[in-house]
């Protein structure tokens, strides 16, 4: 019985490699089987095999990774959870996201994104980006989501999936302490050159009041042109100023002023992601149990969050 099958197999594996060469010829009768009975062509979509025939669409199928629906899903909650890692893009900004003593990022924002980071079951990674490209890095999936004090601005909340607003905030003056009482009037700025983080709301509202100004890389670097005097102010978020200027801070010698506006931060996904609706759960699970209020008096913004 052996010998049988493997004759059968042979004659089988002989016969269609002859029956491509039939089809090319001129000939248009079909081959003859063992018993002298037209035989039809095999299927050009199938793989004869000693198993029997399977068509190629359905071995296809069947290699595919069982991981590729987190690809082609268009969840970036599968996507994250798939590589176990959450990128977090943000900039020197403190009490948001700012380095300790041993390198390590901590501050409200980056203790809240480990947290989340931890419900969802990966690590988190923070890479400092330009602030200018953020929506570009988000595209591009160098980054998962920006999370780093944004005011949720028209240009923000229409290009990126965002979260609820979780602290309010607003642009202040930054100075010199000695000329505070220069710059207590929207009226009186026009004269001066302002220090502004590019693309960040601090330029808007230099713009919308065109103002002076000089675009630099972080708030941070703002406050250094204050400092060194090539700048005559800055225009900062509040939270930033309150944690980094006056008595007892690195820059006791400047101080802030009046505020030009009233905003809400919130954190920035790719348009659609899935993980916008993820984190405003995980927003009024931390808020009800006091665990985001926790967070935010270790750092001193408690009195700046936004009920969820």
């Amino acid at each position: 019985m052996k010998k049988l099958t493997r004759m059968a197999l042979a004659f089988t594996t002989t016969l269609m490699l002859t029956l491509p060469l039939a089809g090319c010829g001129s000939s248009d009768a079909p081959a003859a089987s063992s018993d002298g009975s037209a035989s039809p062509a095999a299927p050009t979509d199938s793989v004869q095999t000693e198993q029997g025939t399977t068509s190629e669409s359905t071995q296809a199928a069947e290699s595919a990774p069982d991981d590729a629906g987190a690809e082609t899903s268009g969840s970036d909650l599968d996507y994250v959870k798939g590589k176990g890692t959450l990128v977090v893009g943000i900039t020197d900004f403190e009490p948001m996201d700012y380095k300790d003593e041993n390198g390590e990022w901590i501050g409200f924002d980056a203790d809240m994104a480990k947290a989340f980071a931890e419900s969802l079951g990966v690590s988190v990674e923070f890479v400092e980006i330009d602030w200018d490209n953020k929506i570009l890095e988000l595209d591009g999936k160098t980054i998962d989501c920006v999370w780093n004090g944004m005011t949720l601005t028209p240009e923000v909340t229409g290009s990126m999936e965002c979260s609820a607003a979780y602290c309010n905030n607003a642009q202040v003056i930054v100075v010199p302490s000695a000329q505070a009482d220069d710059f207590q009037e929207k009226s009186d700025l026009s004269q001066y050159n302002f220090a502004v983080e590019a693309g960040s709301a601090g330029e808007q509202q230099a713009i919308s009041l065109e103002l002076p100004h000089t675009p630099v890389k972080a708030q941070s670097d703002a406050l250094m042109e204050v400092a060194a005097g090539t700048s005559d102010a800055a225009i900062i978020d509040s939270l930033m100023a309150a944690a980094m200027v006056g008595e007892g801070t690195g820059y006791a010698d400047l101080t802030y002023t009046i505020g030009l506006n009233d905003e809400e931060y919130g954190v920035g996904f790719r348009k659609g992601s899935d993980l916008a609706a993820s984190l405003n759960d995980f927003f009024a699970a931390s808020y009800q149990d006091g665990s985001m209020l926790e967070i935010a008096e270790r750092y001193g913004v408690q009195a700046a969050l936004v009920e969820q």
